[in-house]
């Protein structure tokens, strides 16, 4: 389905990011910018000007994006709670031996996998332990990479959202830290925060243009999920002077900003959910990120598996590991450029000038359900 958003301003004004998290995450071990891709091939192929993909199948050791959230998030929210002991580090080491005094804190966090794996493994980073929440259903392979960096994995019976309340609760019992890209009434500081960390990566899609020689894209497609890495996009390029389109990608079966965006409110999507695309399967958009959703993308588009699974393998031909949600601005782009959808490419002005971003958010997050649809 492609939903042309009536609530959608073109001067919605967001604050202007800075680059801090950026500096922050080249402090970090195995930091390198992630590749973005010039790809002629999917130029040609959707007669375009440029095709764009930015990689993010290695990030900081994981296969997903998540850890630029899931770090600088923790790093802002310890800061705020023993702002003596994060000054004055140059190295993560070091920053880890003046948290040992913390060893007794316990990071809390629900996810479908790459959030929950990211948290998992900056607990381990900073000296401290993680507490990670699954949905039941959840892949044994995500689960599994969780706990292979030291985290307790809890199974919920019920959605991600579920999830999401049960480590609320549970954190909030425990005198710990949750550290969510989920926000709600009461909970809306630390979701900020990872929000912002999330931007490191569209600077670095702003960097490899300016090496390149290239001009910025005139479009851009972005998952969706619960809202928050859709609104690092909508703050970055809504602050530019020159403003991309930019179109919000979900699955057909859990197209909860799309409806609530419909609906002029915030409105449940009740599951369980059972998309492969399993990083966009939430029930609700976060409440810090609405306002994002609601006046900062132009249009949305909901795919179905079968376009995900279409998207992964032609990425694949040409070399590019991305997994079922990463894959899905892809997906949604072969949505637009289909037989029936001619229409809307007249609507979102794209031509042979337009050059066109795409977010690949993660590589081969479940191994097992990789090779078996892409062989």
């Amino acid at each position: 389905m492609i939903f042309f958003n009536r609530s959608f301003e073109p001067n919605f004004s967001t604050e202007i990011p800075t680059r801090s998290p950026l500096k922050f995450h080249k402090r970090l071990p195995e930091y390198k910018p992630t590749p973005l891709h010039s790809l002629l091939q999917f130029a040609e192929r959707f007669g375009v000007s440029r095709v764009f993909v930015k990689d993010e199948s290695q990030r900081l050791g994981l296969p997903a994006f998540k850890i630029l959230g899931a770090s600088w998030g923790t790093y802002r929210a310890l800061s705020e709670r023993y702002p003596d002991l994060t000054k004055d580090w140059s190295s993560v080491d070091e920053l880890a031996k003046k948290l040992r005094s913390c060893r007794a804190l316990v990071l809390y966090s629900a996810t479908d996998g790459n959030h929950g794996r990211a948290v998992a493994r900056v607990a381990k980073m900073f000296g401290l332990r993680a507490c990670i929440y699954v949905p039941k259903g959840t892949a044994d392979a995500r689960s599994s990479a969780i706990m292979s960096e030291g985290a307790t994995v809890t199974i919920v019976n019920g959605t991600y959202d579920d999830a999401v309340a049960q480590a609320a609760h549970d954190a909030e019992e425990g005198n710990g830290l949750l550290i969510q890209d989920n926000s709600w009434k009461g909970y809306e500081i630390i979701p900020r925060y990872v929000i912002e960390g999330y931007s490191t990566m569209l600077w670095e899609i702003d960097d490899a243009l300016e090496a390149m020689d290239e001009q910025q894209p005139t479009h851009v497609l972005v998952q969706i999920g619960n809202g928050s890495f859709a609104e690092a996009v909508v703050r970055h390029y809504r602050a530019k002077r020159s403003q991309p389109g930019i179109i919000g990608v979900e699955p057909d079966s859990a197209a909860c900003a799309l409806e609530s965006v419909r609906a002029g409110k915030i409105v449940k999507v009740s599951g369980p959910h059972t998309s492969i695309m399993v990083g966009m399967n939430c029930d609700s958009p976060s409440l810090v990120s609405w306002q994002a959703l609601l006046k900062g993308i132009d249009c949305y588009v909901s795919i179905s598996d079968e376009r995900a699974k279409e998207a992964m393998k032609l990425f694949a031909q040409h070399n590019i590991v991305s997994g079922e949600t990463g894959a899905a601005g892809m997906g949604a782009l072969l949505e637009i450029f289909s037989e029936e959808n001619q229409t809307a490419q007249k609507q979102l002005h794209i031509n042979s000038q337009s050059r066109i971003l795409v977010i690949s958010t993660e590589g081969a997050t479940d191994p097992n359900s990789y090779q078996s649809i892409v062989g």
